[in-house]
């Protein structure tokens, strides 16, 4: 899956009267998507505020930081340990930290310290592609638990134990013969929507 991808981003679910958004992004590709889609919020009029605390070297993803920062995108220094703070000051997070590609990185710093404040948040958190904490396999096995998770090409194994409010999938853009090499069975997307729900709300 291509980072570059714009269909990382669908937040249908928030009004636009409540348009404030953090994205915690982690260091790796996750992290890049979470940048797009950061990105992507402030196209559609949301105002989305970035933690990144451990930034990827790699020219791509740098190449993402920089036109968050020149769409005057703000950068988050540290990310509050008193969660009321958080909560006070955004309608939303998007967590885009770990996802599939984890390994032991949860139980590392700066990540495991995200983790255990994003456990505490009580406004809504929408992961990217399989939710920070999570086996991409075997699901949560103590990791946070998303109102939304927003599924990359297609829903991984552990989106079965999703108990959230709404399941979207965004794999529109994947090519036929990709589709038809991983045997995958493709939603109908409505439209020129670019995700579809898998679940309504709740």
């Amino acid at each position: 899956l291509s980072v570059s991808s714009p269909q990382a981003f669908p937040l249908p679910s928030l009004p636009r009267k409540q348009p404030t958004v953090l994205v915690v992004c982690g260091p790796a590709q996750n992290g890049a998507i979470g940048l797009v889609c950061a990105r992507h919020l402030r196209i559609f009029d949301y105002e989305p505020t970035i933690f990144y605390p451990k930034r990827s070297s790699d020219p791509l993803y740098r190449d993402f930081t920089t036109q968050c920062e020149k769409m005057d995108i703000p950068f988050l220094s540290y990310l509050p340990t008193e969660v009321q703070l958080i909560n006070d000051a955004y309608n939303a997070v998007v967590d885009a930290v770990l996802g599939a590609e984890a390994e032991a990185a949860e139980g590392r710093e700066p990540c495991a310290a995200i983790l255990a404040t994003l456990k505490h948040i009580r406004i809504p958190i929408v992961s990217l592609d399989v939710p920070s904490g999570w086996d991409v396999e075997a699901g949560s096995s103590g990791g946070i638990s998303p109102d939304v998770l927003v599924s990359l090409a297609a829903p991984k194994q552990c989106a079965r134990r999703f108990l959230g409010r709404q399941h979207f999938v965004a794999g529109r853009f994947l090519p036929y013969d990709v589709q038809k090499k991983f045997e995958l069975n493709p939603p109908e997307y409505p439209g020129t929507e670019c995700v579809v729900a898998l679940r309504a709300p709740r």
